[in-house]
């Protein structure tokens, strides 16, 4: 990673030692800085392990199902606890990243997440699987709000467009998790499997934590914390009105999407075992395919993007997303059902990170804050949806309206584009500080 300049005339650090400020805005001295690898490196390691531990629980949602004896519908309403544990977090998970630091909320909530993945396995009914994904999914927020404030943090620092490697690392562990879990599925039963995600989780995070409660938040020299007041830069407050429109679309693009990711993370491995009677292990490789399909899609998505642009990417890539939903949900061979899975999985990688780098483009905070707000609401409504849509026309009918909403998204995608250049939409003022490389690559 070569020294680049940054903003004005300031240089980015040198990256043996990079020269950081604290929460409160004091410098601290040069001698106290972390070489940046080391800290990217751990940052990066909880993003893999965030996807890693939960794919391993996705994998095993049709043995926990078949060990309560959970109808579609109860099944859904347990699987809300996730999205809503999820979304109550976080808002508390922001005020204490403020008042204790990014890094510390990292590393306990990392801890919790690992811990409460043993728990699923123990319900008796669906009433106490919801109650443990309530915890679970409250970690697993928590988690995803620090260490992509973390993140940010670094990408500021540096002065260069990291943060979808990030992303890339948690699709990357989901793909190892979801891969072990294809393993283990056919030889171990759920409680085994996750208790020991449980202790793969503990001791990565008392690797990585280390590296993580050793660093002070980095900023680059001369820059304000952006909980302070005077640090915090909005774009032009006068246009804002006149932009909220286009946000709204954008954000819209992200419910749709992550409606579908939400979605098939929580059915796609149960579609395979019950609508093709496939074994565990095969059912489990099923969400591996669309993990390792968006992987490698968002390793690219930096490349891509400068090669064909923000509204190719969001128009094909929704298409592409639905052509794969229909073909996966319909398809009566287990092969067409992985080719859909993998081509849904290329077209949902970068949609949903493109709408909010361009939300947050065109609004600053306000119209990142817009668009992740929708984007998890779609989250909260995917799995439960299909739940009782499955109980009325079946499964794979249910799953066909991640293409419809994929569809949409494409069509939202090019109706930005034409809003975007229409003359009664002033381009966003401009401001010293690059949101641009900060937020494209965010997930879910």
């Amino acid at each position: 990673m070569p020294n680049s300049p940054v903003e004005g005339s300031e240089r980015a650090p040198a990256l043996s030692h990079l020269r950081v400020t604290l929460d409160s805005g004091r410098r601290r001295p040069a001698t106290g800085g972390l070489p940046v690898a080391r800290l990217r490196w751990a940052i990066s390691l909880f993003f893999a392990l965030d996807g890693f531990v939960f794919a391993g629980w996705v994998v095993r949602i049709p043995a926990v199902k078949e060990r309560i004896d959970a109808s579609p519908g109860m099944l859904g309403l347990s699987l809300l606890g996730v999205s809503v544990g999820s979304v109550t977090a976080m808002l508390p998970a922001g005020r204490l990243c403020r008042r204790y630091g990014n890094h510390p909320v990292t590393v306990v909530t990392a801890a919790l997440l690992s811990l409460s993945a043993a728990l699923p396995p123990f319900a008796h009914d669906a009433v106490q699987l919801g109650l443990a994904l309530v915890l679970f999914g409250a970690a697993y927020g928590g988690l995803n709000v620090a260490f992509n404030a973390a993140a940010v943090d670094l990408a500021e620092a540096i002065g260069r467009p990291i943060l979808p490697s990030f992303h890339a690392a948690f699709s990357a562990g989901g793909l190892a998790g979801a891969g072990l879990g294809g393993l283990l599925a056919p030889h171990l039963g759920p409680r085994p499997h996750l208790f020991l995600l449980t202790v793969i989780g503990l001791l990565v995070t008392a690797c990585a934590g280390r590296v993580l409660l050793r660093a002070p938040v980095p900023r680059r020299p001369g820059s304000l914390s952006r909980d302070h007041p005077e640090g915090v830069r909005t774009r032009g407050t006068d246009s804002a009105a006149g932009l909220r429109p286009l946000i709204a679309v954008y954000g819209l693009i992200t419910l749709c999407t992550a409606y579908g990711e939400g979605a098939l993370a929580d059915w796609g491995a149960l579609h395979l075992s019950d609508d093709l009677r496939t074994g565990p292990g095969v059912a489990a490789a099923g969400y591996a395919v669309f993990a390792l399909t968006m992987t490698v899609s968002r390793a690219s998505g930096t490349r891509l993007l400068e090669r064909l642009g923000d509204t190719t990417v969001l128009v094909a890539g929704g298409l592409l997303a639905a052509v794969g939903m229909l073909t996966g949900a319909l398809a009566p061979q287990t092969w067409l059902v992985f080719l859909g899975y993998a081509l849904t999985g290329t077209g949902l990688a970068n949609v949903f990170p493109v709408a909010v780098g361009n939300a947050g483009a065109s609004g600053g905070s306000q119209g990142v804050a817009v668009a992740s707000a929708l984007g998890y609401t779609g989250i909260l409504l995917g799995p439960p949806s299909i739940g009782f849509l499955s109980e009325a026309f079946g499964l794979p009918t249910a799953m066909t309206t991640i293409a419809v909403l994929a569809a949409l998204a494409a069509l939202l995608g090019r109706l930005a584009h034409r809003a975007h250049d229409s003359p009664r939409n002033p381009p966003p003022p401009t401001d010293r500080t690059p949101r641009h490389h900060l937020m494209r690559g965010q997930h879910p």
